[in-house]
């Protein structure tokens, strides 16, 4: 088949939906195609004559500032998400790919409008949000009903312990009385019951099985191959010590996603993602240690709120708030616990013990 030559890509420039654009290493834009202008309603003469972080949403513009300097190292920007603002106030959100041709000066990239994913994810969120605190509230209300109730019935029993049998002579109530401690002494069996149920029932139907360290790692990686080798991601593995514990095969592959996508959604823009994962046995404790050296929390600030639901600790276009309150659910679920250290641009290290 004869090839075509000198075929010009100006009608797919101009034709496409998508946003495309040139921007120069010195920050200004030096070509974009019809949909942009659309979206953000500038003329091409106003967005050629301003420097790009000035149609960028204000706090958006330091991080994007960071990853853009990368992109001047010849390091292409996949899968990156940010605001900008249109000339009529109205916020968007993009999500880019750019590629960097040194010897030009120049990026090339592609932008998809995901606005309105955006709604629906928060609208999500926050859905999830009430749903966990109508649990929490009805959770609350189960403990709080069994242990307002567990005093009285304790307080009857305590009743029938003081009552001297022996001084009534009514066989009636004798047999009254008994039915009565009988009935009072069931009725606090089953609200102790009741409370150990609740204890537990987060546990009831969760499968536990021998869950080996490197193969379910392996799987996880194996699912986001393409984010792991976009971010070049280093890593450094020893599960020499301690080769799986008896948990959840499910959880533990989130457990493992989450953290890993975190790291690589939060490295530090200059530095390539370096994590490291370990287990180890201190007396009866069985380990996993996970670190990483990306932007880190400030612990003064939000150690509190690390692991809580929809809190969000840097301003990252897609960050959801929700990872990590996953990771410490399939944890806390089945009896262990997570530990958190971390320093501001030092990376962050999860030390979790397993029931």
């Amino acid at each position: 088949m004869q090839k075509t030559k000198n075929l010009s890509l100006e009608p797919f420039f101009n034709l496409s939906m998508d946003l495309l654009c040139i921007a120069g290493y010195d920050g200004y834009f030096k070509k974009v195609n019809p949909a942009v202008v659309k979206l953000l309603g500038y003329s091409e003469e106003e967005l050629f004559s301003k420097p790009i972080r000035e149609f960028i949403h204000v706090e958006d513009r330091d991080l994007t500032a960071r990853y853009r300097e990368n992109l001047k190292n010849n390091v292409p920007l996949v899968n990156y998400e940010n605001r900008y603002v249109c000339k009529s106030g109205e916020i968007i959100w993009l999500h880019w790919t750019s590629i960097p041709l040194e010897d030009e000066k120049l990026v090339y990239a592609i932008a998809k409008n995901i606005t309105h994913k955006k709604k629906l994810e928060k609208e999500r969120i926050e859905h999830l949000i009430n749903l966990v605190d109508k649990n929490q509230e009805l959770k609350q209300l189960n403990y709080t009903t069994s242990h307002d109730l567990r005093s009285p019935v304790n307080n009857l029993l305590s009743i029938f312990g003081f009552l001297d049998f022996s001084k009534i002579d009514d066989d009636e109530v004798l047999e009254t009385l008994d039915y009565m401690k009988l009935a009072t002494e069931g009725l606090n069996k089953s609200l102790n019951n009741y409370v150990d149920l609740l204890s537990k029932k987060d546990q009831l139907n969760i499968e536990l099985e021998e869950v080996d360290f490197e193969i379910t790692l392996k799987l996880v990686k194996s699912s986001i191959s393409s984010l792991l080798g976009n971010a070049n991601v280093t890593f450094k593995i020893d599960f020499s010590a301690l080769r799986g514990v008896r948990h959840n095969t499910n959880n533990m592959e989130s457990i493992f996603l989450n953290l890993l996508t975190n790291s690589i959604k939060y490295a530090r823009p200059d530095v390539p993602p370096v994590i490291s994962i370990k287990s180890q046995v201190e007396g009866e404790k069985k380990q996993l240690i996970y670190s990483d050296n990306g932007l880190g929390f400030d612990m003064e600030k939000f150690g509190s709120k690390i692991f809580g639901l929809n809190q969000k600790f840097h301003i990252k276009g897609d960050s959801k708030g929700v990872g990590l309150y996953l990771v410490y659910n399939h944890i806390n679920s089945l009896g262990g616990t997570i530990a958190v250290e971390s320093e501001v641009n030092k990376g962050a290290t999860f030390t979790i013990t397993f029931k």
